[in-house]
């Protein structure tokens, strides 16, 4: 087959070579020629002006001949597609729809790739319609730094290049005050949501994020992540401290804890304290505790719990770690689920549209898990979440209720404790630390970066 021989070894090229390579392909394309080249030196580039090259090299190539100037097409396997019958698809012949999937299987097993990956590739057409399709470059990620790129050079053959970026692992330190909401202006300074969330979870646990936080507010955040040379955010890791109108939260795992726990700056964890409110969005407190009027039956009668109105699937965290009692449909209630908690407290939440994947009576659950989401099942006027308290089987105003927080550390782990806490204080003054270059982008204690 002309287009593909098995033969040939692929290249792995180091980035200034890729350029000289892409660079010679657009020159051999225009002119169906090959001039003999005087050997120079070629500048280092970054990746993202590599990228950026081969771009312009397929996009200014010239198209061979009766075929048209190369277009982008995107490509996204199917569930229960192959890599080859995804390339199938943009209009090529199938003989080289294979030649194309035995080329990148020199350098990735294309048995690893799942429904939803995308590629880009770069299609000529015939210009007359008839006839298939002919691919002139494909780019597809294998990981969160490497890529794969297949081009066709100037005789037709395919040439497949690998492209591996330097990651390096920075402490970032976003820093400012709130402006619209506490989570648009932590993301707008490059938190990420699950960074923003579990910072919320923190601050819901001395907060009422609805009515406590205002605008001019000023807040830090502080985490790991692990970012290319291109700029290029692949990981996160965990929220390593987090600061809102002078309370702080530093992370912490003391000798032999099964996980990483907050604490305060004396060192008082801040784990088992009960979170103000089990919603960290919603509109108003639209009915509290107390003898009221009832909305849908008109006489005054005695409201147990607190009614938050908030958008219909808001999420509903647990407060406190728990166990799930019930979650089941009750009465008035529709939707009902309870959690018990320690020290004698329990939660109860109802007209709840539905309950989180996999919850059931026996779960045990954590402080600020989605347990469920707003809705307005049963006798209710419109979407809310109805929200209740018990001590020792009797309800009680969920406003008043005050928990013991947890003990402080004391011995190596304060002495353990007071280390960490100066370190993190030195990145804070320094805006941030960016550590060496590591060899894995998806390391220990890390997760892909979300939006």
């Amino acid at each position: 087959m002309a287009q593909f021989d098995p033969r040939r070894q692929p290249m792995r090229l180091a980035p200034h070579m890729m350029t000289a390579v892409a660079a010679l392909s657009v020159a051999l394309f225009a002119s169906r020629a090959y001039q003999p080249a005087q050997a120079e030196e070629v500048p280092t580039l970054s990746a993202s002006q590599i990228a950026a090259l081969e771009v312009q090299a397929f996009a200014s190539a010239n198209a061979p001949a009766g075929m048209t100037a190369p277009e982008a097409v995107p490509v996204q396997i199917r569930r229960g597609e192959t890599f080859e019958q995804a390339v199938r698809r943009t209009g090529v012949a199938p003989e080289e729809a294979s030649a194309i999937a035995a080329t990148v299987a020199n350098a990735f097993d294309l048995k690893d790739l799942r429904a939803g990956l995308r590629f880009e590739t770069a299609i000529a057409k015939p210009r007359n319609g008839m006839g298939d399709a002919r691919l002139i470059g494909l780019t597809m990620r294998t990981g969160p730094a490497t890529q794969l790129t297949v081009s066709r050079s100037f005789d037709g053959a395919l040439r497949l290049r690998s492209l591996e970026e330097k990651v390096s692992r920075e402490t970032v330190v976003v820093k400012g005050d709130v402006e619209r909401s506490l989570s648009a202006s932590a993301r707008e300074l490059g938190a990420t949501a699950s960074i923003v969330s579990a910072a919320s979870r923190l601050f819901a646990t001395k907060f009422d994020m609805q009515r406590d936080v205002r605008a001019s507010d000023e807040f830090t955040m502080v985490f790991d992540r692990d970012i290319t040379e291109a700029g290029r955010t692949v990981n996160v890791g965990d929220l390593l401290y987090a600061e809102l109108r002078g309370v702080t939260f530093y992370r912490f795992k003391p000798a032999g804890a099964k996980e990483a726990q907050f604490f305060d700056a004396n060192g008082k964890n801040l784990r088992s304290s009960m979170m103000r409110t089990p919603l960290q969005s919603f509109r108003r407190v639209s009915s509290g505790f107390g003898v009221r009027t009832h909305p849908i039956s008109g006489y005054r009668k005695m409201h147990q719990g607190t009614d938050f109105a908030a958008a219909s699937g808001t999420p509903v965290v647990a407060p406190a770690d728990g166990v799930v009692v019930e979650a089941r449909r009750w009465g008035g209630y529709g939707n009902w689920l309870r959690i018990r908690h320690n020290n004698g407290l329990e939660s109860g939440y109802g007209h709840l549209s539905r309950y989180a994947t996999g919850l059931r009576a026996g779960q045990r659950v954590s402080q600020g898990q989605v347990v469920a989401y707003v809705g307005s099942t049963g006798a209710s006027t419109g979407p809310h979440l109805h929200y209740e308290l018990w001590r020792n089987g009797q309800r009680i105003n969920p406003a008043g209720v005050r928990t013991q927080e947890g003990t402080e550390l004391a011995g190596a782990d304060l002495a353990a404790f007071r280390a960490e806490k100066s370190r993190i204080d030195r990145i804070i003054a320094a805006g941030g630390h960016k550590r060496p270059v590591v060899q894995q982008a998806s390391a220990e204690g890390l997760r892909p970066a979300q939006g």
